[in-house]
């Protein structure tokens, strides 16, 4: 007489380990990459935000900030990016720049992600996933504006 056995082989049990153990391969860089996306996009809306500010200073000062210096808005201030302006000489123009912070998901060098935007509209990227890069936008997912 022969006994059923019920349960699972260990042959079965490695077969399924090893599958998952090959999916999470492929997820778990494409996750990194999905929230890694969404911090990016909080400096796009900070950067804007700020060009808006600091229209607003320029409307009542006509100028955004010291010479050579600070611009007149306050900074942004943010858990992923440090954000910088420099008012230009004489103050009628400015660049404000958004950097990745060490740590915080978004590559293993301060700065890896780096954005501008200055007084006429113009995005830049100049640092993206660690590589130096030379766009005229604001890259999200890939290498195209």
């Amino acid at each position: 007489m022969k006994r059923k056995s019920s349960g699972f082989t260990l042959i079965e049990l490695m077969i399924v380990v090893a599958v998952i153990g090959i999916l999470s391969v492929i997820a778990y860089p494409a996750y990194n990459n999905y929230v890694a996306r969404g911090k990016v996009t909080e400096a796009h809306s900070l950067l804007s935000d700020y060009n808006a500010r600091l229209e607003q200073y320029y409307q009542d000062n006509r100028n955004y900030g010291t010479a050579g210096g600070a611009c007149g808005a306050t900074l942004p201030t943010s858990k992923y990016f440090t954000f910088s302006c420099t008012a230009g000489s004489p103050a009628q123009t400015y660049a404000a720049t958004a950097q990745s912070i060490i740590g915080q998901g978004l590559g293993n060098a301060a700065g890896d992600y780096t954005y501008t935007i200055d007084q006429t509209l113009a995005k830049a990227t100049t640092k993206f996933k660690g590589a130096t890069v030379s766009k005229n936008c604001w890259l999200v997912k890939g290498d195209e504006c």
